[in-house]
């Protein structure tokens, strides 16, 4: 079925969009966009993302490892990286612009959040799995400058 914009104003289908994804665990834009049409607003894709993009709302795994939808700011309250290394920290390995960060199994998303939130100008992105890390560098000469920024906040000196 083709989607449709709705005939309510912008302003009130953000406001459902955020009361859904705070009520309920809605880990894509179909699940999103489905939620909006039993509550009457229908929606195309290219509205629902650029409603998700304006509202800086995040897709994010919650406790359970579950994909769902967040505002940023409660993604943005993840305890800051040199709390979380000593914790969860294992391992880095590397080479050329990839560095490989190991931790204890499920603390990868976290980890990489606060590593995000840190924007480091070496680090292009980050990509979690459960305790895995994939950190693309901007260039080769920053593997070991990151590396060792890791190993230091993790409290293992270089």
């Amino acid at each position: 079925m083709p989607w449709k914009a709705g005939l309510v104003s912008k302003q009130t289908r953000q406001v459902t969009i955020l009361e859904l994804i705070k009520e309920h665990r809605v880990g894509s834009q179909e699940a999103l966009r489905k939620r909006l049409q039993h509550h009457g607003i229908n929606v195309t894709q290219a509205t629902l993302s650029r409603d998700i993009r304006e509202l800086r709302v995040v897709k994010v795994q919650d406790a359970e490892g579950t994909p769902r939808y967040r505002k940023r700011e409660e993604w943005e309250n993840a305890p800051p990286l040199p709390t979380l290394l000593p914790l969860l920290f294992l391992s880095a390995e590397g080479t050329g612009n990839l560095l490989v960060v190991r931790t204890t199994y499920g603390g990868a998303k976290a980890v990489a959040i606060a590593m995000d939130s840190e924007e480091w100008p070496e680090v292009l992105g980050t990509i979690a799995g459960d305790d895995t890390i994939l950190l693309i560098l901007k260039n080769d000469g920053d593997l070991p400058v990151v590396e060792c920024r890791l190993s230091e906040l993790a409290g293992n000196p270089c």
